[in-house]
């Protein structure tokens, strides 16, 4: 199995605007599924989306000579935008990628109910990592879903946020990374382009069961803010 190590709280810890105990507890939370076994038919997934800018060359590019860099003309098209959501199970090494027109309540539940209610059937219980997003909540869940539908959903999955200003515990943001850095950090004018480009990124990292490698402990987190831990 290929892994991916990143290391995102390096880079992204400044954006922290205050250590709360809520920061605290929702960080352990999440580095103990990160770091602890699970029982047995329980499985750890992470979830969210990113935008993708619909760029067209008018005038085109210039076809590389050998040993040269392909040459793309400085003038754009913008040609709207797309969403992409993206989840993750980062031990097992699978995700999975859907280009959307929008990024509605109604578009985030139906991509969370084919994902954990259909493609994961086989896990007793899915612990789904998200951030803070107002169509993240439960209560926006079962609005779209109603009552029983939600009641079945939330039977077998169980949320878990990451603190405000800290999605970088997210490994969903590794992934997206990941998408970005193989192909879709380039220029891409319409929406089967992304999709040809994110699906053949996804296809080729499922065959290859690419994991994640999740290096930040409690223990790390103890070193890095000691306030959070005084007295414990």
């Amino acid at each position: 199995m290929d892994k991916v190590e990143l290391k995102p709280w390096r880079k992204k810890m400044w954006c922290i605007p205050r250590l709360t105990p809520q920061f605290r507890e929702r960080m352990d939370d999440l580095l103990t599924l990160y770091t602890e076994p699970l029982p047995a038919g329980e499985e750890v997934h992470c979830f969210d989306e990113t935008p993708k800018q619909l760029l067209g060359t008018p005038r085109g590019s210039r076809n590389p000579k050998p040993g040269k860099s392909r040459r793309i003309d400085y003038e754009y098209k913008r040609n709207g935008t797309r969403n992409i959501f993206v989840a993750v199970a980062p031990f097992a090494g699978t995700r999975t990628v859907s280009v959307t027109q929008r990024r509605t309540a109604e578009d985030t539940a139906q991509f969370l109910w084919r994902y954990c209610m259909e493609t994961y059937t086989s896990a007793r219980r899915i612990h789904l990592i998200l951030d803070n997003l107002n169509t993240h909540q439960e209560a926006s869940l079962r609005t779209v879903f109603g009552e029983q539908k939600a009641a079945r959903f939330f039977a077998h999955v169980v949320f878990h946020f990451t603190p405000p200003h800290a999605s970088w515990l997210n490994m969903a943001e590794i992934e997206i990374n990941c998408l970005k850095t193989q192909g879709l950090r380039h220029r891409i004018p319409s929406e089967d382009e992304v999709k040809r480009v994110t699906d053949a990124i996804v296809a080729e990292r499922n065959r290859r069961y690419a994991t994640i490698s999740w290096s930040f402990t409690k223990e790390k987190a103890r070193m890095k803010f000691p306030s959070l831990y005084t007295g414990n």
